[in-house]
């Protein structure tokens, strides 16, 4: 089955490295028309700007790749979802739950960081 992907900080920090095995997964995806998602956070925590981030800058810039959104409802959603599973990352709520809600399995570094927001979702671990 294709699905489309939902990436964490892990999987961004890789593009931005130069990891040949990460971006010839993400670009099989774009090949076979498959949405990438990053949530704002997830960039947030990965930006600093600078030449030195030429090759995620150009990742970001791509049309068939989507910001997703944190306006006030998905904020609150988050904070339920953290309530409920009292994991204390923000960031990595976000992504579950962005990726729970769009149907994307998550491309992640830390799979069990992941799973234990959302025991449920697909990964693909990098």
């Amino acid at each position: 089955m294709i699905v489309d992907l939902t990436l964490d900080a892990g999987a961004l920090i890789a593009i931005e490295r130069g990891d040949s095995t990460v971006r010839s997964m993400v670009d099989q995806a774009l090949a076979d028309g498959r949405a990438i998602h990053v949530v704002p956070g997830v960039l947030a925590q990965v930006w600093r700007g600078g030449p030195r981030q030429a090759r995620l800058a150009a990742f970001m810039d791509q049309s068939e790749v989507t910001l997703g959104n944190l306006d006030p409802d998905t904020a609150k959603a988050v904070g339920v979802l953290i309530g409920l599973t009292g994991h204390a990352d923000v960031v990595d709520v976000h992504v579950a739950l962005h990726a729970r809600l769009h149907g994307h399995a998550v491309m992640t570094s830390d799979p069990d960081d992941i799973r234990a927001v959302d025991p449920s979702l697909s990964l693909i671990e990098v």
